[in-house]
């Protein structure tokens, strides 16, 4: 079977296929092995035996224009084969359903820990289980997805090790070309409602716990940076909107001459407090040793590592489509001020972004 990934980076009016014909993706254990590697990358939030970093080989690659949905339509899964199945099941892998009452506990967990000072900042990540219609498929699921998030980073990606998953994310991980580099830091959420959504978010005021939050993040990137160029540059923080919720995000911009250490300075940037936590080796074992909900390759990372351009983006707002059963993943971070039901209602907005993909009739 053919693995592939199908990719439309924000505002642009085409998707990028990319398959590879023959032989499984390659299997890293650890970032650093992406250095001088080309394809697209499929990394999970923890790197494991189970789950490892896959790098699936641009055998063919084809860009396809978004006005040609009738056409995709008429093809099925888009000329990945006609003997082939849609895509890959992977039962035996599939995450719990985090319900209430576990979210409540996980809390209680990661909280005591804020409370006696053993973390600054840690994610609570959970699990939503939605069905997928009878005759919708994952392909649809994308074209929905680019149709509705134009500012999002959309990718559908499928193979035998990982499985099917959806993202719409609104968060850069690394995006570059040539030696000028970017990445941001993305953090603090509040959901849009009413007249607000019909702006920006730009009326809004931001909590002391969001600020907070944010400026975490921003610091913990700078300190990232420094370990490889002293040529940086950081803007903001400002309110960008993505779909119906709104973030602080500020800017970096940098420069790196010697690009032969791509997968080094991944390995220092993921996971970011954006999705983990600080310090961060010890909130990440925390997250992995007590969270209820494996995340596998939710709040990992994903896209295109070329010669020339890399555009990769972390893995949020996104779901595992495994038969008719669809496994949405949302995530938030706690401070010492963070309240259970608060950050419950933020996973539940999150959720909305795939929610609405589901949900679209066309």
């Amino acid at each position: 079977m053919t693995a592939y990934a199908i990719y439309r980076l924000p505002h642009e009016d085409h998707a990028t296929l990319i398959r590879q014909t023959d032989g499984e993706p390659a299997e890293l254990h650890s970032l650093a092995e992406l250095n001088g590697r080309q394809g697209f990358v499929v990394a999970p939030f923890e790197v494991n035996a189970e789950q490892p970093i896959l790098v699936i080989r641009p055998d063919e690659v084809e860009k396809v224009s978004l006005e040609e949905r009738e056409k995709w339509k008429e093809e099925g899964d888009y000329q990945l084969g006609n003997n082939q199945p849609q895509h890959y099941s992977l039962t035996s892998h599939l995450s719990p359903l985090t319900t209430k009452s576990h979210y409540a506990i996980d809390f209680a967990n990661y909280h005591s820990q804020l409370e006696n000072d053993t973390f600054r900042k840690i994610v609570l990540a959970r699990c939503a289980d939605e069905n997928l219609g009878e005759d919708v498929e994952p392909m649809e699921l994308f074209y929905r997805a680019c149709s509705l998030y134009p500012r999002l980073f959309i990718a559908l990606v499928d193979t035998e090790a990982s499985g099917c998953w959806l993202t719409a994310t609104p968060e850069i991980l690394l995006d570059g070309k040539g030696s000028d580099w970017r990445t941001i830091a993305l953090a603090g959420t509040m959901k849009l409602e009413g007249d607000q959504l019909n702006g920006e978010g730009e009326t809004l005021r931001w909590s002391t716990k969001n600020i907070q939050e944010q400026r975490i993040v921003a610091t913990y990137i700078t300190e990232c940076l420094e370990q490889f160029t002293g040529d940086f540059r950081e803007e903001g923080p400002r309110t960008v909107r993505a779909a119906n919720l709104v973030h602080l995000r500020s800017d970096f911009t940098f420069k790196l001459e010697d690009r032969n250490h791509i997968g080094d300075l991944l390995n220092t940037l993921h996971p970011t407090p954006a999705v983990c936590g600080l310090p961060k080796r010890e909130a990440f074992q925390f997250i992995v040793k007590n969270e209820h909900t494996p995340r596998r390759y939710y709040s990992g990372f994903m896209g295109p590592l070329g010669v020339n351009e890399i555009h990769l983006y972390v893995s949020l707002r996104c779901m595992n489509i495994d038969g008719k059963s669809c496994h949405l993943f949302a995530g938030g971070g706690l401070l010492k001020d963070s309240t259970e039901e608060q950050e419950w209602q933020e996973t539940e907005a999150k959720l909305e972004t795939m929610r609405n993909i589901l949900d679209i009739r066309s």
